[in-house]
């Protein structure tokens, strides 16, 4: 497959995914050892889902749906990225982001997406090489 644009998905990934079980192909930055999550949405906050380890659900980070709240997001995946993911066509896939909650602004991580294949819950952090993403994107801005 070349590379591919992955669109955010116009289904929540609670209801595409076959199961709310994602494990990662390696263990997400600062969750090691952990691969094994549980992703469950948060009640009241419409795409926004708290991914905890399976082993130890006090380690958890947020995640938005980038459908839900970044509908022009849509980063391109090199060939090895969608080849390890198992990723035929992009609609196998979600897209989710990081969420940095802060005093003055919460943040979202563009430039690693989580990127999910919604058939086997097969999921990779991978970073943008090459693309203008930000890091650390203020959501109330990137969603307006």
């Amino acid at each position: 497959m070349s590379p591919s644009t992955v669109s955010p998905s116009t289904v929540s990934p609670s209801a595409a995914l076959v199961s709310p079980l994602l494990s990662f192909l390696t263990p997400p930055p600062g969750l090691d050892p952990h691969t094994d999550f549980r992703l469950s949405e948060i009640e009241g906050a419409s795409g926004l889902y708290s991914l905890q380890a399976a082993a130890e659900p006090e380690t958890r980070m947020f995640v938005l749906d980038a459908g839900v709240y970044l509908p022009d997001y849509a980063p391109v995946l090199s060939t090895e990225q969608s080849d390890a993911l198992a990723i035929v066509v992009p609609a196998d896939a979600i897209v989710l982001v990081v969420v940095n909650p802060g005093e003055e602004a919460t943040t979202v991580n563009l430039m690693a997406p989580i990127v999910v294949n919604t058939i086997t819950g097969v999921c990779a952090q991978f970073i943008l090489d090459g693309q203008d993403w930000p890091l650390r994107g203020e959501l109330g801005a990137l969603a307006a």
